[in-house]
């Protein structure tokens, strides 16, 4: 209950000194492009270890020269644990697993948010799904508005498949396609 939150400056700073202790070329391990590697990772629900045996994460990793992407984003997490510290990323990650691990809990959230509407749902990441999804699947009292043509938002993490197999996720889900612009 008692947390700091890290924005992207702060995150960025710690991968920094991280880069800077484990003694890497900074100009390979740019700050910004590590820490969108490990916001990625997170928003996809990729924990370091996973990270560590995604053969496709390291292919690409090896690939651009910054193989040890992969243990920054372990040092990376194990720094914010100590700091009792998260960043965005953890947010929802650390809601999902609340949401997986304790039942109880999401059964008190389902109680709460017996409705939920999703704007813009072309533009959700794996962690937001699985967040909505959870929290739908007793009631199943979901409305989301979303547009394919319209997403915008992957270099952030954004699922387009989230929208395109929507009533494969949600099944007897009522789809109302809006196809004329009023």
């Amino acid at each position: 209950s008692d947390f700091t939150i890290y924005d992207q400056s702060d995150s960025r700073s710690l991968v920094k000194n991280i880069v800077k202790e484990m003694q890497l070329d900074e100009k390979k391990y740019k700050p910004a492009n590590v820490q969108g590697r490990i916001s990625m990772a997170k928003n996809h629900l990729i924990s370091p270890i996973d990270y560590a045996e995604d053969r496709y994460a390291l292919e690409r990793d090896l690939e651009q020269q910054v193989p040890e992407v992969q243990n920054i984003y372990k040092a990376y997490n194990i720094r914010l644990q100590n700091a009792n510290a998260m960043d965005f990323d953890d947010l929802l990650v650390r809601t999902v697993e609340l949401f997986e691990n304790y039942p109880d809990v999401l059964e008190e959230y389902q109680r709460r948010f017996r409705y939920i509407l999703v704007d813009e749902y072309q533009d959700t990441n794996t962690a937001q799904f699985k967040i909505v999804w959870l929290l739908a699947k007793q009631h199943r009292n979901l409305c989301v508005v979303g547009d394919d043509d319209q997403s915008i938002y992957k270099f952030r993490g954004a699922d387009i498949t989230n929208i395109l197999n929507f009533e494969k996720s949600f099944p007897g889900a009522s789809v109302t396609k809006l196809e004329q612009n009023y």
